[in-house]
């Protein structure tokens, strides 16, 4: 079994999906269960999956523990495992997707019983303010992820999560110009979903994979070197992936 969550940057969540993965693997019909973050945090997808195939060889069961169930989510689910199988070569396991929590029968008393709960928190509670300061970043690049719709079917939540684990891995804030990130709404041309744009020099990648993640962080963040043959430049005319 393989809890999946959208992301998680702090500790407490990391805890929180560690007792759930506590709780999955004592089920009776459950070999071994691990967790991961479809976006950012660690361990991504990618990772845990590959670690549960070398570990096991019976079938996986991805469990989506999100809210609300995007119509898009197991489409490129499938399609990024897909991937993942091709490049990988070896012979991996039925691989499946639950349903979403919000589907289940049981939902609504789950819902009734968080209602009741003596857990609750007021707000009411008065707010301390900070008494630090922030430093206004000096990073001269600027890396946009586009989240439309097309784009978010073909992978960009997996693209967006493996560039913000490379940006922590590598300190990609400090090293060379200094970059940081963002997740945007639609920039454009949806035919050449994930696309992904670095700024300031406005350069429009399409088609990018984690791979290709790499090799824009290898040679456009770090070396100033526009990565061409992922790149597509504004020629006025309709575009298509390159094959």
């Amino acid at each position: 079994m393989l809890l999946l969550a959208r992301s998680a940057t702090a500790g407490a969540p990391l805890r929180e999906m560690e007792r759930w993965r506590d709780e999955a693997a004592a089920l009776p019909d459950v070999a071994a269960a691990a967790f991961a973050f479809s976006e950012e945090g660690m361990p991504s997808l990618r990772d845990a999956l590959r670690a549960l195939v070398e570990a096991n060889d019976t079938p996986i069961v991805i469990v989506p523990m999100l809210l609300p169930a995007e119509p898009s989510f197991a489409t490129w689910i499938r399609r990024t495992v897909q991937r993942w199988k091709a490049v990988d070569g070896r012979a991996w396991p039925d691989i499946r997707i639950a349903p979403f929590p919000g589907e289940h029968p049981l939902m609504r008393d789950l819902l009734a019983a968080t209602i009741r709960s003596d857990d609750s928190q007021s707000l009411d509670t008065p707010q301390v303010p900070p008494t630090e300061g922030s430093v206004v970043p000096a990073q001269k690049r600027r890396v946009l992820v586009c989240m439309g719709g097309p784009c978010h079917a073909a992978g960009a939540a997996v693209v967006w999560g493996h560039l913000r684990n490379e940006q922590k891995r590598l300190s990609l804030g400090t090293a060379g110009d200094g970059a940081m990130s963002a997740r945007t709404s639609c920039l454009g041309p949806c035919s050449l979903a994930p696309v992904l744009q670095v700024w300031p020099e406005g350069t429009l990648y399409g088609g990018v994979d984690e791979d290709g993640t790499d090799r824009i962080i290898r040679h456009h963040l770090l070396a100033g070197e526009v990565v061409e043959d992922l790149a597509y430049r504004p020629t006025g005319a309709k575009q298509r992936l390159r094959v």
